[in-house]
């Protein structure tokens, strides 16, 4: 089964700031497929990252249609506390993420089930956070 990596990252200068989302996906070769970046106006780190993988998986749903039940993705983030919640590791103590964290269950559940969240250091996301750079700059 082939492996699609989505790079994310949600970044908020202040916390809360002015923020923006960032996002890689890339083949099993390591060859870009797409690239995305938005501003997502004042926000979180947390809310940005949870944006940031919503957006994430939506991309991946637009480049990949219906296949995406057919193939192994793995989302790699930075951001340990968002990725332990998702995982279901820790709890969500802020109800306002509560419907983000429902939206991207079930958008896993229907379109990516065989999703593993991994959370790697910021050295390896380098790609999601000059994208997020880039549109906080703009």
């Amino acid at each position: 089964m082939e492996t699609i990596t989505i790079y994310i990252a949600g970044v908020s200068q202040g916390n809360p700031g002015p923020s923006a989302i960032g996002i890689y996906l890339c083949d099993a070769n390591g060859q870009m497929i797409c690239e995305s970046a938005e501003t997502i106006g004042n926000a979180t780190n947390t809310f940005a990252t949870y944006q940031a993988f919503m957006r994430g998986l939506q991309v991946a749903k637009e480049q990949f249609e219906e296949k995406t039940v057919e193939l192994q993705f793995e989302l790699k983030l930075d951001n340990e506390f968002v990725s332990k919640q998702l995982r279901g590791e820790i709890e969500i103590n802020e109800p306002s993420l509560v419907p983000y964290f429902i939206a991207i269950h079930n958008l896993r559940i229907s379109s990516f089930p065989n999703l593993t969240i991994v959370q790697i250091s910021q050295t390896l996301n380098i790609k999601a956070i000059e994208l997020v750079n880039e549109a906080l700059a703009a």
